[in-house]
């Protein structure tokens, strides 16, 4: 179950500190996060608009970052109705159209986004095509690669030592 950091009444966070608090911002990815599904995914963002005790996006570019990655779950879930569902035809509209100047109608646009989102992600989990979210490929760690390249070439000192030398 997704839970909000709690914040107190008034107090504002940004984006970016509801991202630290929620352990959101780090370099790895861990297994748990890659065998999630889009719509657990999709539903914890429209938790984090959507809820009562969560706060509004402070800055003009938390509200962009949040729109984006609404979109992106729009354009996730989509892949896996018809593209005739009115549910997504409602939510491909509302995150096609660009935000709105002023402080409060972004922030009631990003409202309508989610609730759209919402809407998307139950009937995403009522047509029972879920796919599970793409893995990312397996690379190995900076230090590991520099210890392979160290081997290769002290292997290749010590063989280029060992051959005679042509006159």
């Amino acid at each position: 179950m997704f839970l909000l950091p709690v914040v107190r009444p008034g107090r504002r966070v940004s984006l970016v500190g509801l991202r630290r608090r929620l352990g959101l911002v780090r370099a790895e990815v861990t297994v748990a996060e890659v065998g999630r599904d889009q719509a657990v995914a999709a539903a914890e963002t429209v938790l984090l608009v959507l809820d009562p005790g969560s706060c509004l996006p402070e800055t003009a570019r938390d509200v962009e970052d949040l729109k984006i990655r609404l979109h992106g779950h729009v354009l996730e879930l989509g892949a896996t109705l018809s593209a005739g569902d009115p549910v997504l035809a409602a939510a491909q509209k509302l995150s096609l159209t660009p935000l709105p100047e002023g402080y409060l109608p972004s922030r009631v646009h990003l409202v309508e986004l989610a609730k759209a989102t919402g809407c998307l992600v139950r009937a995403v989990r009522n047509s029972g095509t879920v796919r599970p979210a793409r893995k990312r490929p397996l690379l190995p760690r900076r230090d590991v690669v520099r210890l392979i390249v160290f081997a290769g070439a002290l292997i290749s000192i010590v063989l280029a030592s060992s051959l005679p030398r042509l006159p």
